[in-house]
Order: C-alpha cells, then sequence, then structure tokens
C-alpha cells in the first residue's frame, strides 16, 4: 500500500494504549496488549501516588511549536508514541480510558453513520450531524459499550477520576473540575490522602484553544504555557509521587476548507452522507459506482487527500486488529496529506486547527517526572 512520506502508521506497540496497559497490569486489571518497559520499570519503584494526566491535543508538534526546550513538560519527555486512527478525541480517548484498540471499541471518530437510524450521529453528544437534533440518550453506548479499565483493578491503590463537569460516567471517586485550577487542586487533594491513590485526570486544553486559533497562534501559546506552569507547581506540592503525562493526539494548522457537501456530483454516487472526520472522511459508496466514485474523487481532491479501501486500511492493521465493528467504516476512507481539509455538511465547525490523519498529529509524548521522599 503506497502511503505518503509524511503519514506515521500506528504502531499498537508503541502507542497511547500502552500506556494503558502498563497502568491495567500495575493495577491487577486484565490485559493481554503490549505494554512500556519504561513506564513499567517507573511503575515498580512504589510511589504512593501515580497520576495519569491527559491533555487534549497537547501532541508532539504543539509541544514544540509553542514550549521551549527547558520547559517542564517538554524536558521531561521520556518517549514518543503513535496515536490511533484516527488520531481524534473521540478515538483515542476511548481507546486511553478503555484499554481497547479503535476496532475493539468501534469510536472511530467524532461522528458515524448508524446504519440502524439511517442517519450520521456525532457520538460524544448524541445529536443527529446534519440537523443537531438530540437522538436517544444513551443509545451510542448501548450500541458501543465500553468501560474504563481501572474499573477492573485488584490493587491497595484507590482510584479517583478528575474530570470535565461535562463528562458523564459512574465512577465513585469522581471530582468534577469547572476551572484548570480546580483540576489541579483536586489531584493535589487527591495525592494527599491517606494510602496509595492512582488518579485518572483529563483536560480538554489545548486542544479547544487550537481549534479556534490554530497550533501557531499567540492564544495557544499562552494556554499551553499556562498548563505547563500550572502542571509544574502541582507538582512542586506533592511528594513521593509518579506524574505521567500524555495527549490523545496533537493537531497542525488548517489553511484552506474544501466544501464537500456542496459537491453534488460527488454526492450522487454515495448511499449515505460523507463522516467520521475531516481529514479521516469515510463513504459508503452505491455498488455499482465504485470504479466512477474512486476515479471522481481523485481527480477532483487528490492533491489534498489519498483514497483508500477502508478493508485495505483494517487488514494493514491501522485501526488495531479486524472484527465486526469494520462495518462502520464504509467502504472508502480519504486521509487528508496537507492544511487543506474538508467540510462535511453546513453545520461544520470551520476549525483552524485540526487533527484526525495520518501527519504530524500522530506523535504525541510520554512525559514521565517522579520524585520519591
Amino acid at each position: 500500500m503506497n502511503m505518503p512520506k509524511n503519514f506515521i502508521k500506528p504502531d499498537f506497540s508503541n502507542n497511547i494504549i500502552n500506556i494503558t496497559s502498563t497502568l491495567a497490569e500495575f493495577l491487577g486489571c486484565p490485559n493481554e496488549k503490549p505494554t512500556l518497559p519504561l513506564l513499567a520499570a517507573e511503575l515498580k519503584k512504589g510511589y504512593k501516588n501515580v497520576v495519569f494526566l491527559i491533555f487534549d491535543g497537547l501532541g508532539s508538534h504543539p509541544i514544540e511549536v509553542n514550549l521551549a526546550k527547558d520547559a517542564f513538560l517538554r524536558r521531561n519527555i521520556r518517549q514518543t508514541l503513535t496515536s490511533t486512527f484516527p488520531s481524534t478525541t473521540t478515538n483515542a480517548t476511548t481507546s486511553l480510558l478503555s484499554n481497547l484498540t479503535p476496532m475493539e471499541h468501534g469510536w472511530f471518530g467524532w461522528c458515524l453513520y448508524l446504519e440502524e437510524l439511517k442517519r450520521v450521529v456525532n457520538l460524544f453528544p448524541e445529536t443527529d450531524a446534519a440537523t443537531g437534533e438530540p437522538i436517544q440518550k444513551g443509545y451510542v453506548k448501548s450500541l458501543l459499550p465500553f468501560k474504563p479499565f481501572y474499573q477492573e483493578a485488584r490493587t491497595d491503590y484507590t482510584t479517583s477520576v478528575v474530570v470535565p463537569h461535562y463528562w458523564d460516567n459512574d465512577d465513585q471517586n469522581r471530582y468534577v473540575w469547572q476551572t484548570h485550577d480546580e483540576l489541579f487542586a483536586y489531584i493535589e487533594k487527591i495525592c494527599g490522602n491517606a494510602g496509595k491513590q492512582f488518579v485518572y485526570a483529563y483536560c480538554d486544553e489545548p486542544d479547544a484553544t487550537m481549534h479556534r486559533f490554530g497550533v501557531h497562534s499567540a492564544e495557544a501559546k499562552a494556554v499551553i504555557g499556562g498548563l505547563n506552569a500550572k502542571t509544574e507547581a502541582m507538582f512542586e506540592n506533592l511528594s513521593d509521587t509518579l506524574l505521567i503525562v500524555t495527549a490523545d493526539h496533537g493537531q497542525v494548522d488548517v489553511t484552506d476548507y474544501i466544501y464537500l457537501y456542496r459537491d453534488e456530483e460527488l454526492l450522487s454516487l454515495l448511499s449515505a452522507p460523507p463522516y467520521m472526520e475531516s481529514r479521516a472522511t469515510a463513504f459508503r459508496v452505491k455498488a455499482d459506482c465504485r470504479p466512477q466514485f474512486e476515479e471522481m474523487f481523485r481527480k477532483k481532491y487528490g492533491a489534498d487527500y489519498e483514497l483508500y479501501e477502508s478493508g485495505e486500511l483494517v487488514r494493514e492493521n491501522y485501526f488495531g486488529g479486524s472484527g465486526e465493528h469494520a462495518t462502520l467504516l464504509g467502504d472508502y476512507i480519504a486521509v487528508g496529506k496537507t492544511n487543506r481539509i474538508f467540510l462535511l455538511h453546513e453545520r461544520a465547525h470551520v476549525h483552524k486547527g485540526h487533527h484526525a490523519s495520518l501527519t504530524e498529529e500522530m506523535l504525541v509524548p510520554l512525559t514521565l517526572i517522579g520524585k520519591k521522599e
């Protein structure tokens, strides 16, 4: 399979999911996936507190653009990992939370075409992608069920989660933050409790800011610098703690937009609207129109997107295996190779920074900072 030179294939032995796999073994959870020797060795040192902190979007590229080499979060990077594909929050954070590959959990992208409903659905908010209309609450989780890996822990560590107010889950020790200051304060509070503590914490920045303003923006630099400073200040107040920091994916700047939903000629060949992600777009094509679709797509959009049969990407292990969820990927997937992106429908966000493809956004850091006292 021919791939552009700037494409980075997910490596499921050097992937963000392997952080979770290593933590799963550490906490006595079931695990059959490869672990990270570097992290496993650090966990054997017997820290009282183990904190797993995920910054959405803070991949290797945004760090290199916005943090000096001696910045706390940059100078403590110990390894570079690949993200999942598509390299997007819905997919990657589900893998980080569940210890499942994309093929195992099926939450491939922001929106999927659900055959049962005959509509494209935004998975996290459970809304119709084209209209914004809510669908039945809980439907997506019933269709694609998973549970956090740490809920099966057999350990003397107490598990707590620190998550945004909109993160709906049933964890017992759940701390909900409204501001970044609250996020870091909760982590400090938990680590001050008696006994061993494992903390799973998630921050939705700098992803949100980079979407609005771009990776190279002053706004992104300010947010990333602020998160770096707050993380360092928090760690200085902790003792006997291992801090594990990573991202779900990175981002790249967007230079232009392609209004795919206006291409009536191409859309007439489809059996469902385009879906999944702007930089990793899935297509369901009418059975007798596939040769015509391939020719038309490559002629119109081949300068900015590589077109693959979905089954080809499955066979080449871009999703971590094969299985029943492969049907959600449609017939073809177009993978963005430049900084021009599709807009899939009239309600699509016009982002200045984005992700989901196989370029720089696929690389994320594994940052480890340990303090034994």
